[in-house]
């Protein structure tokens, strides 16, 4: 009998909570390196496309603390 991804995930959402986060370092680190890069590249330039849009005034910037009232208060903490 062949373990299904799903059996696997719900396993894994059984363990305590240390056990979880424990689990979820040692699948980070099995990453392929390589990948890696190519994500880190990916947010590089969504980041610059984020800047580009501020500096030209597309797009407003708030202050965090207004940010962070507008998202507790959305999700009702």
């Amino acid at each position: 009998m062949q373990i299904t991804l799903e059996q696997i995930a719900e396993g894994a959402l059984a363990l305590p909570s240390e056990a979880r986060a424990l689990l979820a370092d040692r699948l980070v680190e099995s990453l392929d390196p390589a990948e890696d890069g190519y994500i880190r590249q990916l947010w590089v330039k969504e980041a610059r496309r984020r800047i580009a849009q501020v500096r030209s005034g597309a797009v407003a910037t708030i202050p965090g603390e207004v940010a962070f009232s507008q998202v507790r208060a959305a999700i009702g903490k």
